[in-house]
């Protein structure tokens, strides 16, 4: 009660809001200006039981969660009854199942990365199965030339979405199978086991952004696919109820904070940062550069049907409100940066744009940032990462400027699938994620682009966006007009010479040779 009063916060309220990434576990609490008051993360360890399984324990997640928000109120100084809302974020597609009576999972979560599926994906994509469907899809869209068809038989299963990891714990995991038939499994993304397990039991959903991230969902009809669940023999009984974004999805149990928190919002990780950024107009761009790179445009009231890679996404549903997105992603960003620290091209990431303005060019160096394949445009999972052009007379800065010119590159690959797939003018673009804090990389992508980028002070968006929209729920914050008023900007970043060709003119042939570099990539790993 000490700090409490000598800090000044008596009567204040705070909107809590935690994020559940791939590799840490963080909590801040937000006050009316949207200002950070507090903060607490904790790394998520990943486990690697065989080779090409990566699981998380939930119960080593679960105690990294209540711990973050504990330190986050401590290190705000304020009270657990100051808290007026709590909202989440998480990481998209990791699963577990677990017992609806004791609450007990079946068995780890299963990661978005997953790939103990792939001999499943691989058979199924080649089955008569598949080549029916995507006949009687071309069909279908041969008589009506709606393009939604046209996308539907070019789709193939992903070790990435839930579909075919779901199938093989239900085929390996007795356990899971047996509870399936009595009718006690529940099915969940990490969103849906915290709220079971904060509401002790009481509440088992999700949200529309994350059950549109697991590929079982249907984005047009706005349900769980029946189709897609008799297909491969998935049981509806266990995936839970869909609800808004902006939801009351019920009480924090007092046992847990001493406190009833009411839980507000529930938001996949990439669609919570594109609220952050506040990107509500159709046309609105945002690109997260942390892990991997995500690229998502606000494509308004329907679904954007894609035949090149792009995914469709429900953004929120808030009230009747429903906005999608379309995504395209690339895998390996912090990924590439944190493999060349490890081989100690550098110490700090803070170096790596000074390294890489020290020289004129990267001396032909090419780098193909695919250590997890390549998604769209080439959608290639047997590409492989591959550092070409290497001369006698390369330097660590040739080594890191190839690297960062690499993932400047994907954007610019993502930008123009995104404007020729979707054919919406583009607005706005804002960036996010740790790798936006490089600023070659900006500038870069700006002048290959031709676009203005804005930075925003706030990098962690999806934290961010689900307290946004938290806020938003319990009147806390009232309008988005409030919400774009509270974004402050780092720095923006201007296309250099965009009227004369400047430097995207310049590097035209740079462009070429890496193009060159990354089909030589393609298709490595041959089965």
């Amino acid at each position: 009660m000490g700090s409490w009063k000598k800090n000044g916060f008596r009567g204040e309220r705070f909107i809590l809001s935690v994020d559940v990434g791939t590799t840490s576990v963080r909590c801040h609490v937000y006050d009316k200006e949207a200002k950070i008051r507090g903060s607490c993360s904790e790394k998520v360890v990943p486990l690697f039981p065989e080779e090409g399984h990566v699981e998380i324990d939930p119960d080593a997640l679960w105690k990294s969660f209540i711990q973050v928000v504990r330190g986050a109120v401590t290190d705000a100084g304020i009270q657990m009854q100051q808290v007026e809302a709590l909202g989440m974020s998480t990481q998209r597609a990791t699963f577990t199942t677990w017992n609806r009576k004791s609450g007990v999972p079946f068995h780890n979560f299963i990661s978005w990365q997953d790939q103990r599926a792939a001999d499943l994906v691989k058979s199924w994509n080649a089955s008569c199965t598949m080549k029916v469907i995507h006949g009687l899809m071309k069909m279908l869209y041969f008589l009506t030339q709606q393009k939604r068809y046209l996308a539907a038989s070019l789709i193939v299963f992903s070790p990435q979405h839930v579909t075919m990891r779901l199938l093989w714990i239900l085929q390996h995991c007795t356990q899971v199978r047996q509870a399936c038939e009595e009718g006690t499994c529940c099915f969940g993304t990490i969103d849906t086991w915290l709220l079971f397990k904060l509401t002790k039991g009481r509440v088992h959903a999700t949200d529309y952004s994350n059950a549109s991230s697991t590929g079982i969902f249907d984005s047009y009809q706005m349900c769980w696919s029946g189709f897609l669940c008799s297909l491969v023999s998935l049981p509806l009984s266990i995936f839970p109820t869909v609800q808004n974004t902006s939801h009351n999805f019920g009480s924090i149990d007092p046992s847990v904070f001493g406190v009833p928190i009411p839980i507000m919002s529930v938001m996949a990780d990439q669609q919570a940062a594109m609220f952050g950024e506040c990107c509500f107009n159709v046309g609105d761009v945002k690109i997260t550069m942390g892990t991997g790179t995500f690229m998502d445009i606000n494509t308004g009231s329907k679904p954007h049907t894609s035949v090149a890679g792009l995914y469709p996404l429900v953004g929120w549903k808030i009230g009747s409100e429903v906005v999608y997105l379309a995504e395209g992603n690339a895998a390996d960003t912090g990924t590439a940066i944190r493999w060349a620290q490890e081989l100690e091209l550098f110490s700090d990431v803070s170096q790596t744009s000074s390294m890489a303005y020290s020289v004129p060019d990267s001396d032909g160096v090419c780098f193909v940032p695919s250590f997890s394949g390549l998604q769209a445009p080439l959608n290639d999972p047997k590409a492989c990462a591959s550092l070409m052009g290497l001369k006698p007379s390369s330097t660590k800065s040739h080594l890191i400027r190839a690297i960062l010119e690499s993932v400047a590159f994907r954007n610019k690959q993502l930008y123009e699938t995104m404007l020729r797939e979707t054919n919406i003018p583009i607005t706005n673009i804002r960036v996010d994620g740790g790798v936006s804090s490089n600023d070659f990389v900006m500038q870069l992508t700006a002048d290959l682009c031709g676009r203005k980028l804005v930075r925003l002070q706030h990098r962690e968006m999806s934290c961010l966006g689900a307290a946004l929209v938290a806020g938003l729920g319990t009147g806390f914050w009232r309008t988005r007009e409030e919400l774009r008023k509270l974004q402050s900007t780092d720095e923006v970043f201007l296309p250099r010479g965009a009227a004369t060709g400047g430097p995207c003119e310049e590097y035209a042939p740079i462009l070429r040779r890496w193009e060159r570099a990354l089909q030589r990539s393609m298709n490595w790993y041959k089965p």
